[in-house]
């Protein structure tokens, strides 16, 4: 098995779990090879409410730290729609790395999980 259709398995099984609404949307985290991208959805109507990517974060640093920043971004964009608490969905992917940046950046942010 290869390991995107791992990965989109995982999903799968994650999504079968957790659900976001109104009050507690998902925070769904994609990253490529290169990027990062990041959405707060609210499932109940299938709309994408907040998006973020780390297109919008400028300098050099490494990946780690622009997901971390990425995280902080994302988390000030909610507060100004008034999102507080948020269900995390890493997608697929492993726990660590810039999955665990980004998470740790919205907890910093003001995010709750």
């Amino acid at each position: 098995m290869f390991k995107k259709e791992k990965i989109k398995r995982k999903h799968r099984r994650i999504r079968a779990k957790i659900s976001g609404d109104s009050q507690r949307p998902r925070l769904h985290v994609f990253r490529s090879l290169k990027h990062i991208y990041v959405q707060l959805i609210d499932d109940t109507k299938g709309k994408t409410l907040l998006a973020g990517s780390d297109h919008e974060i400028s300098g050099k640093k490494n990946k780690t730290e622009v997901a971390f920043m990425l995280g902080e971004k994302i988390a000030e964009k909610a507060k100004e729609k008034k999102i507080k608490e948020v269900v995390f969905d890493r997608g697929g992917n492993i726990y660590h790395g810039r999955i665990k940046a980004v998470a740790d950046g919205a907890r910093k942010g003001g995010l709750k999980f």
